[in-house]
C-alpha cells in the first residue's frame, strides 16, 4: 500500500489526513498542538495516524504540511533581532511607511511595532535612479563597515533593501556576497529575491519580515526534518504556501514570508476540488477553527490572488489566496468591555489550557464553552470519546459572565454564538458585498473543526440557502495537502501604458519570466509533462495607486494579446469599482508567471446512491438549544459514518463525527450526496 499523508497544524489541533493511492481509502486522525514546539505535535499525528492505518513510514510516498510558524512568530513578535542596510537617507522609511493611520478615525489606534529598531537601521551611500541606471556606485567599504557594525549588535539576520533594486539588482548582489563574507552565519535577506516589484515602502516591509522569520522558519524545518527522519519516512516534506501551492523545506525556510497563510490556503484548495467533483463554482469558504475564521470567495470555481497583502499590519508582496482572517475560533475568549457589552476575541484560549470545559485551568468562557452548554457540541467528549470535557466547567465560567451583564446563563451562551456569527458575517461580506458579489447567490462550504457547529447559524445571518459540509470538514486543510502542486511565482515591474507597448518588448519580459521558470523545473526534478505555466499582468489607469490582475494569453505576444488585456481589465473595474473611466490610458504594471509542477492527487469515486432513509444512522437524541425555537428541543443525533449517498436528515438533528459536529436546524434538511458531502438547504 502507498499512502499520502497530509499534516494540517493548527492553534488548538493538529490535523492528518492519510489517503491510499490504491484503493482511494481515507482516515483521519486528530491530536493537540504542541504550541511551544509544533514540530512535536506533528510528529505525534503522524506517527499515531501511520499506526492507525496499520501501515509503516516506508508506505508514506508524500508528506505535505501546513503550518502557522510563520504567521504566529510575526502576531505575536517572536521573530529574531533583524538589521537594515538601506540607501543612505532612507532607514526610517520602515516606520514612516505611508503616513496612514491603522483607522483614520481612530486617534487611539496604534501602529504595530517596527521589527527593525532605529539604531539597528543603517544607511549606506549608493543610488539607482527610477529608470535603472546608476548615478551613485555602492560604497562597498561603508557596506562592509555596516555589516560589521549590526555583527557587533547581535543581530541574527539582515535585510538588504535599495531603492529600485527591482529594477537593477547590481548593488544587492555585490552586498549580498559581502554579506556572505563577513556574516556568513546571519540569515540573509535581499529585496530583489524577495519581491522583485515596484513600491518602495512595500517591497522594504515584505523584506524586512522575510529576514525577521527567517531563522525562526529555518530552525522549525530543521527540528521537523529531524524528527520525521527519525520516524524512517524517506520522502522529502513539502510545505504550503500562501499561494495555496507547496515548496520543499529548505525553500520554505528560505521564503518563510510566503507562508504566512500556509495553514488556510490549503482548506480553499480542497473547497475548488470540491467544486469540481459536485459541479457547485460559486463558493464562499468558511473555515473555523480553534483560533480565527478564514474566509475565500470562489466565483467560477476558483480563488482569486492577490499580489499584495496586509497581516497583522504589515504589507506584504507576495502571492496568496485572497482569504479574510478574523479572530473567531472555537477557542476565542468572551467578556464584557468596559461599555459594559458582551465582546468575543479574538484572545484564544489555544489548546493548552483551552476552553474551560478542558479542566486545565482557563477560568474564562469561550465559544467551544457555549455550544457545550447548549448542547450543540457533545457535552460530555469530543473527538469520538477521545477527549473527556466537562460542562459543569462551561456553565461555570459563562455564568461569571452572565452575572456581569445581568443575563441568564444560556442568554448570555447564545449572546456569544451570536456575536462569532456577527464578526464572521462581517468577514464574508467584505470578500463579497464589497467587492460586488451577492452571497445569497454562493454556496458556503463550511469546515474546519467548528465551522459545520456554526455554519447554519451564519447562513441565516448572510440570508444564504445552502451549505455544503464536506466529507472530512475538520480536517479539510490537510487533505488540501493531497490535492494541490508544486508552485512559485515570478514577476517584473515595468510600467507600460497599453496603447504605448511593444509587443516584442512584453514578450521579452515574459521570456525572462518563464526563463526563470524552467531554471525552477530543473532544480526541482519536474518532468516536461508535469510542467505548467500561467501568465498575469497587474493593470490600473494611469495615475491610479491600485492595480487588479488579469489573465494574460499564452503564446506570443500580439496587438490581440493587448486587446485581451484591455478588456478583462475594463471588466474587472466595472465588477469592482462599477464604472470604467471612458478614454483615459490603461497601464501595465507588473508582469507576472506562476510556474507549477503538477503531481498525483487525491482522487475520490462517486458512491452508489441508497435512498433517502437515513435511520441507519441514528444513535439517539438529546436536548439542543435551537436559535428557531430560543430554547431547548430534542433534537435526532446521527453518526455521519454511517450515513449512505442519497440518504436525507431532517432537523433538528446533530451529525456527530471524530472531527466535527454538524448542526442541523429545525427548518433545515441535510441531504448526503455522491461524493459523501452533506448539503443543508433551507426549507
Amino acid at each position: 500500500m502507498v499512502w499520502r499523508i497530509g499534516v494540517d497544524s493548527g492553534g488548538t489541533f493538529t490535523d492528518v489526513c492519510l489517503f491510499e493511492e490504491t484503493t482511494g481509502e481515507v482516515k483521519i486522525w486528530k491530536v493537540s498542538s504542541t504550541p511551544d514546539d509544533p514540530s512535536r505535535g506533528i510528529t505525534q499525528g503522524v506517527e499515531e495516524g501511520i499506526s492507525e492505518v496499520g501501515t509503516t513510514a516506508a508506505e508514506v510516498a508524500f508528506l505535505g504540511h501546513g503550518t502557522t510558524v510563520a504567521t504566529n512568530a510575526l502576531i505575536q513578535g517572536r521573530g529574531v533581532q533583524t538589521g537594515l542596510i538601506t540607501t543612505d537617507g532612507f532607514r526610517d522609511l520602515l516606520e514612516i511607511g505611508r503616513q496612514k493611520r491603522p483607522d483614520l478615525y481612530d486617534i487611539q489606534a496604534d501602529k504595530p511595532d517596527t521589527l527593525v529598531s532605529r539604531d539597528l537601521r543603517i544607511g549606506v551611500k549608493e543610488r539607482v535612479l527610477s529608470n535603472g541606471e546608476t548615478e551613485i556606485s555602492l560604497d562597498e567599504e561603508e557596506f562592509r563597515s555596516a555589516v560589521r557594525e549590526l555583527k557587533k549588535a547581535g543581530v541574527k539576520s539582515v535585510a538588504v533593501c535599495f531603492l529600485y533594486s527591482f529594477l537593477n539588482s547590481e548593488h544587492e548582489a555585490i552586498a549580498g556576497r559581502i554579506l556572505e563574507e563577513e556574516f556568513p552565519e546571519a540569515f540573509s535577506a535581499l529585496s530583489h529575491k524577495i519581491a522583485p516589484e515596484f513600491r518602495e515602502f512595500e517591497r522594504l516591509s515584505t523584506t524586512v519580515v522575510n529576514a525577521y522569520l527567517g531563522p525562526v522558519m529555518k530552525g522549525y524545518v530543521n527540528a521537523l526534518s529531524g524528527k520525521l527522519k527519525n520516524l524512517g519516512i524517506s520522502v522529502a516534506p513539502q510545505l504550503t504556501q500562501s499561494n495555496g501551492g507547496v515548496i520543499g523545506f529548505d525553500a520554505a525556510a528560505d521564503l518563510p514570508v510566503r507562508t504566512v497563510l500556509s495553514g488556510p490556503s490549503t482548506g480553499v484548495v480542497a473547497a475548488q476540488a470540491i467544486g469540481r467533483m459536485t459541479g457547485i463554482e460559486n463558493l464562499i469558504t468558511f473555515d473555523m477553527g480553534g483560533t480565527s475564521s478564514d474566509v475565500a470567495l470562489l466565483t467560477g470555481g476558483k480563488c482569486q490572488v492577490v499580489n499584495e497583502s496586509v497581516v497583522h499590519g504589515y504589507p506584504i508582496k507576495a502571492p496568496m489566496l485572497d482569504i479574510h482572517t478574523v479572530g473567531a475560533g472555537g477557542g476565542s475568549i468572551a467578556y464584557v468591555d468596559n461599555g459594559g457589552f458582551l465582546k468575543v476575541g479574538p484572545r484564544s484560549a489555544g489548546a493548552n489550557p483551552g476552553p474551560s470545559c478542558y479542566g486545565l485551568g482557563n477560568p474564562e468562557p469561550t465559544v467551544t464553552d457555549a455550544n457545550v452548554l447548549l448542547q450543540t457540541q457533545n457535552p460530555k467528549y469530543l473527538l469520538n470519546g477521545r477527549m473527556k470535557i466537562d460542562q459543569d466547567l462551561s456553565r461555570a465560567a459563562i455564568q461569571t459572565l452572565a452575572d456581569k451583564l445581568g443575563m441568564g446563563v444560556l442568554e448570555t451562551a447564545n449572546g456569544i454564538l451570536d456575536i462569532v456569527a456577527a464578526n464572521m458575517a462581517k468577514a464574508i461580506r467584505v470578500i463579497s458585498v464589497q467587492r460586488g458579489h451577492d452571497p445569497r447567490e454562493y454556496t458556503m462550504v463550511a469546515f474546519g473543526g467548528a465551522g459545520p457547529v456554526h455554519a447554519a447559524r451564519l447562513a441565516k445571518e448572510l440570508g444564504m440557502k445552502r451549505i455544503l459540509i464536506p466529507r472530512t470538514p475538520g480536517v479539510l486543510c490537510a487533505l488540501g495537502l493531497l490535492m494541490t502542486d508544486l508552485r512559485t511565482d515570478f514577476s517584473s515591474t515595468q510600467l507600460t501604458r497599453l496603447d504605448e507597448a511593444s509587443a516584442d518588448g512584453i514578450g521579452e519580459i515574459y521570456a525572462a519570466l518563464e526563463a526563470k521558470a524552467y531554471a525552477w523545473f530543473d532544480s526541482e526534478g519536474i518532468a516536461p509533462q508535469a510542467q505548467q505555466i500561467s501568465r498575469t499582468v497587474d493593470v490600473r489607469y494611469a495615475g491610479q495607486n491600485y492595480e487588479i490582475s488579469v489573465p494574460v494569453q499564452a503564446g506570443t505576444v500580439t496587438a490581440a494579446t493587448f486587446a485581451a488585456i484591455e478588456e478583462a481589465f475594463l471588466n474587472a473595474h466595472r465588477q469592482l469599482y462599477g464604472f470604467i473611466a471612458e478614454g483615459e490610458p490603461v497601464q501595465m504594471v507588473t508582469f507576472r508567471l506562476a510556474a507549477s509542477g503538477l503531481v498525483e492527487k487525491a482522487q475520490f469515486q462517486p458512491a452508489e446512491i441508497e435512498g433517502p432513509d437515513s435511520s441507519a444512522a441514528i444513535t439517539g437524541s438529546r436536548e439542543v438549544w435551537m436559535m428557531e425555537a430560543g430554547g431547548f428541543v430534542t433534537a435526532t443525533l446521527y453518526d455521519r459514518a454511517r450515513l449512505k449517498a442519497g440518504n436525507v436528515v431532517n432537523g433538528p438533528a446533530i451529525i456527530d463525527q471524530m472531527d466535527t459536529t454538524t448542526v442541523v436546524p429545525m427548518d433545515t434538511t441535510a441531504t448526503v450526496d455522491a461524493y459523501l458531502n452533506l448539503m443543508l438547504e433551507a426549507k
